[in-house]
């Protein structure tokens, strides 16, 4: 449903563009709709427009008059967003599209993702490639698919489709940083499969709750302290592994998104009962504490259900439970080179145990490919000395920096000038497509900015209206200002 208030806001040619595409379903690797959307933008606007093998589009818009010598520019944003939505909205992305709103200085949706990330990014440069009165050099539009569960797109862009000069990748979220270097990722795959036992007649179901929790983005947010929905069901259920009997559990989503809500289904012997209550009520408590600040809305419960029928042995729920316990999580080491970087990390994103199979899905991020492995190959090790079969998947390069890329000057001068203050430039512990793009085209001059996005990847996810504002402002001004090419 199109929503006017968001529609009305400044720059309304972003705004517009934006609200187009929320309109549509775009799930990591079920983009179909919105690359048939903006084939037909481009088409529509006359404009030579191709999809690649992998579905990514290429949208080329000729240079401005007398902007002809300029060196030539690739806009690049990912067309994919996450889909997050709280357990009490019925929302079905699939089929709806995001429903917007406008509180104060921001933009959200209504309790779930709002595809900011990296859909304004995508709404700048169709605004760029719509737009009659832009001064701007050759512009290849690249918009990717994909890029939240595997970068698949930036990974299968095969070399020989882009001629560009200079690359700007909208995707960062802070609008005073210039981003230069950013994290690689590896996909980290934990599966063991469980006989099912046969639940007595004098026990009785339980079911415990994690709920309440931020969650965010698993680079961008992993160095906050935030709650682990995984860990926390974890601790929860060690307190009691002695008298419970395991059955389900149903914990966090995506490997992107730091998860928020568990829900484990169990048993207990009669006799045992109170036991379980005191030890879940201690152990919360603690947990309660730990997290008082940094996650005040926490909520772990401790329900009485109808009995499941069957669960694992005592050895299957140990083994499961330990191997959480021991895993890798959260920060693993800080960047010595760059203050406040975070070097590698794992997230523990999503617990599936049922039906005889139990699977953890990680990611693990590093801008060090050495260190990268170390954390999979410790996870590995973890999970494999309690009976889990491993498998790496999904591995993508950093993209390293380089403080002396003239594009570099270029925006760090124009943005002093524009807003009378120094960028901090800098790397992210995020994983953005320049490293991947880079191997298909290494002599490319690269650089990533955007708008002030909060929340990415949880339900929270707001973008700032004034930042944007900003963002369109600069990035006017970078591409009136890209410099001459070379003379041969």
């Amino acid at each position: 449903m199109e929503n006017v208030t968001v529609r009305s806001q400044e720059p309304t040619i972003v705004w517009n563009h934006f609200a187009d595409i929320n309109a549509i379903p775009r799930a990591s690797k079920k983009e179909e709709e919105i690359v048939a959307f903006m084939v037909a933008f481009g088409k529509k606007l006359g404009l030579e427009t191709i999809v690649d093998p992998v579905s990514n589009v290429i949208i080329r818009k000729p240079a401005t008059p007398g902007m002809e010598s300029r060196k030539s520019v690739v806009l690049q944003s990912h067309l994919d967003m996450v889909h997050q939505k709280n357990a009490d909205v019925n929302f079905d992305f699939a089929t709806e599209g995001i429903n917007m709103k406008v509180d104060g200085d921001w933009v959200k949706a209504a309790g779930t993702t709002l595809g900011a990330d990296n859909g304004l990014g995508v709404a700048a440069i169709m605004s760029v490639l719509s737009s009659n009165d832009l001064e701007h050099p050759a512009i290849e539009a690249l918009f990717t698919i994909d890029e939240e569960t595997g970068m698949t797109g930036a990974q299968g862009l095969e070399a020989g489709y882009l001629t560009g000069d200079i690359l700007l990748n909208l995707d960062t979220e802070e609008d005073d940083e210039i981003d230069i270097g950013c994290a690689g990722g590896i996909d980290v795959t934990a599966s063991k499969s469980y006989a099912e036992l046969i639940v007595e007649d004098d026990c009785l179901g339980f079911r415990i709750s994690v709920k309440g929790l931020q969650g965010g983005h698993s680079g961008m947010d992993i160095h906050k302290g935030l709650g682990n929905a995984n860990k926390i069901m974890n601790q929860l259920l060690k307190s009691n592994l002695d008298i419970i009997k395991l059955s389900q559990i149903d914990g966090g989503s995506l490997r992107n998104a730091i998860p928020r809500e568990s829900v484990a289904l169990l048993s207990c012997l009669e006799e045992n009962i109170q036991q379980l209550k005191e030890n879940f009520e201690t152990t919360r408590d603690i947990i309660l504490k730990e997290f008082a600040t940094t996650e005040p809305n926490l909520s772990c419960e401790l329900l009485e259900v109808e009995r499941p029928l069957t669960c694992m042995s005592v050895e299957d729920q140990t083994a499961l439970i330990n191997a959480l316990e021991n895993a890798v999580n959260g920060v693993y080491s800080m960047s010595p080179g760059i203050p406040d970087l975070v070097e590698s990390s794992n997230n523990i994103a999503r617990v599936n145990v049922g039906n005889k199979d139990m699977h953890i899905a990680s990611l693990t991020r590093s801008s060090v490919e050495k260190s990268k492995m170390e954390v999979a190959n410790a996870l590995k090790e973890t999970f494999e000395t309690n009976g889990f079969e491993v498998q790496f998947s999904g591995s993508y390069p950093g993209w390293s920096p380089n403080r002396d890329s003239p594009i570099l000057k270029v925006l760090t001068s124009i943005y002093s000038d524009l807003f009378k203050s120094e960028p901090a430039v800098v790397a992210c512990h995020a994983g953005l497509e320049c490293g991947l793009l880079g191997t298909h085209y290494p002599d490319m001059d690269m650089i990533s900015f955007g708008p002030t996005i909060k929340g990415a990847h949880s339900p929270d996810e707001r973008a700032s209206i004034s930042s944007t504002q900003r963002f369109w402002t600069f990035l006017q001004l970078i591409l009136k200002n890209i410099p001459e090419k070379q003379s041969s």
